[in-house]
């Protein structure tokens, strides 16, 4: 058994390593190490923990820690890249739950000895706690169905939607005063399971009417609600590891959803009362002659070009293409040409998830560019090859004001001598926008699987 100054000074240890974490993660040089420290800070939290004075269960908690390892190292093996947006939303959704689990169980639990003022503030925490968890809860469940395909990716606007949400808040402030009115004389469980209802009702709205260009912001703001749910069952357990994570968590997804939203010019609070496509007109029709080319041609134009611009998308993410990518980027390179990668922002379904695929593939970090370090080079670029993305490359999210993506600043590829793009079809993006660029004159579309095109494309300039 660990004395409490022990276990305090563990958890000051590890929370430095998750400040340590964070910061490592912010650069994809570092990220690895960042992992490390956070694996490693979270192996201090769960050791002190378990030789606190706060467990006597060890049977039931070493079975819980057992199938829940058990079940993440599993996930962590079976689950691939591609489903790895998914993947976090559904982890968010367990942080949601355990807090409406924690917090009921301490609203039950009668023997912590609280009165008068502790008691209520106590009670405003299981509260807040459980509403925050709910909404995390119930929409990280429809974030993950619709980025795994189950749900239609498009928003599904109830009519008065915002005095919806407008209402339902007031309902729960409502529910507040009821619930701490009734605790004092013993009860409070209609109130707190009313509100339970509402929460988990606000975050499935919510995160419906939100459409799949802004699914990225959505994770994000998953996270973010996570990390406050972390930190409110913190202060119900009492416990300041849980705090301090929590909070880390939550400042660090609202800081990444905010840098988002500015990427795509969205404002945070238009993203939750809506999605792309909530508002403005129509597009405009997309109606041209596509020019499509060939590995042959698509090869013979990578010869002559000094400059290269290889801009990825979901679709490789999709295709798996990454690795045949890297190859045919460390082959172009040894010819002695110039190849870099412009990553957009919100490019994928979640945060970082093209600078992770080309991590993956062991692409350099130093030929990886962020949007606004790469737009003004386009001019200047031979070709660029853009490969299963769409909206991000979207030209009509600058001069079209009727385009539900207008105003979103996107990859200028179109600028480039000439821009390949590997689709499989003509199809809409994510956000069910058609694209000009596919019928630009500089543009030749090379269809069929990506990872097929490229390895062929490989094979030509390995002949």
């Amino acid at each position: 058994m660990m004395s409490q100054g022990l276990v305090i000074m563990s958890y000051v240890i590890a929370s430095i390593l998750f400040i340590l974490s964070l910061s490592g993660l912010s650069h994809q040089e570092t990220a690895r190490r960042g992992n490390y420290f956070g694996m490693l800070g979270m192996s201090i939290a769960i050791v002190a923990t378990l030789f606190s004075d706060a467990v006597d269960s060890y049977i039931v908690l070493i079975i819980a820690l057992g199938v829940g390892g058990f079940i993440g190292t599993k996930a962590a093996l079976k689950v691939e890249m591609t489903q790895m947006p998914e993947l976090v939303a559904l982890m968010h959704s367990l942080v949601g739950m355990a807090a409406v689990l924690v917090g009921y169980v301490s609203f039950m639990d009668s023997s912590n000895g609280l009165e008068d003022v502790e008691r209520t503030i106590h009670e405003v925490e299981i509260y807040i706690g459980i509403f925050i968890g709910a909404v995390t809860f119930s929409g990280s469940v429809i974030a993950f169905a619709k980025l795994c395909g189950k749900l239609d990716g498009k928003p599904i606007l109830l009519p008065g939607r915002h005095w919806l949400n407008l209402g339902l808040f007031v309902v729960t402030f409502w529910l507040g005063g009821v619930f701490l009115e009734a605790t004092e004389s013993g009860g409070g469980t209609i109130p707190l399971l009313l509100m339970t209802l509402i929460a988990l009702a606000f975050g499935v709205h919510m995160v419906m009417a939100i459409g799949g260009a802004d699914m990225p912001v959505v994770v994000s703001m998953l996270n973010s609600y996570s990390g406050w749910a972390a930190a409110a069952t913190g202060f119900m357990l009492g416990n300041d590891l849980l705090i301090v994570t929590g909070a880390l968590v939550g400042s660090s997804g609202a800081i990444l959803s905010y840098i988002m939203c500015k990427a795509m010019n969205r404002h945070f609070l238009s993203v939750i009362a809506g999605g792309f496509g909530t508002s403005g007109g129509e597009a405009a029709k997309v109606e041209g002659d596509v020019n499509s080319i060939e590995n042959d041609e698509t090869v013979r134009l990578l010869s002559e070009a000094k400059n290269i611009m290889i801009i990825p998308g979901y679709g490789m993410a999709v295709a798996q293409a990454q690795h045949t990518v890297n190859e045919i980027t460390k082959l172009l390179r040894e010819k002695g040409k110039t190849v870099r990668f412009g990553i957009h922002p919100v490019a994928g379904r979640m945060p970082g998830h093209m600078n992770v695929l080309l991590a993956e593939a062991k692409v350099p970090y130093d030929i990886v560019f962020e949007m606004d370090e790469i737009n003004e080079d386009f001019a200047n670029v031979d070709v660029s090859i853009v490969i299963g993305a769409n909206d991000i490359v979207n030209p009509s999210a600058l001069d079209d004001p009727d385009s539900p993506i207008a105003g979103m600043p996107v990859l200028e590829c179109w600028k480039s001598t000439t821009t390949i793009v590997l689709k499989r079809s003509m199809a809409t993006g994510y956000a069910g926008v058609g694209n000009p660029l596919f019928i630009h004159k500089n543009t030749r579309m090379l269809f069929g699987d990506a990872n097929d095109s490229m390895q062929g494309i490989l094979k030509t300039l390995n002949s």
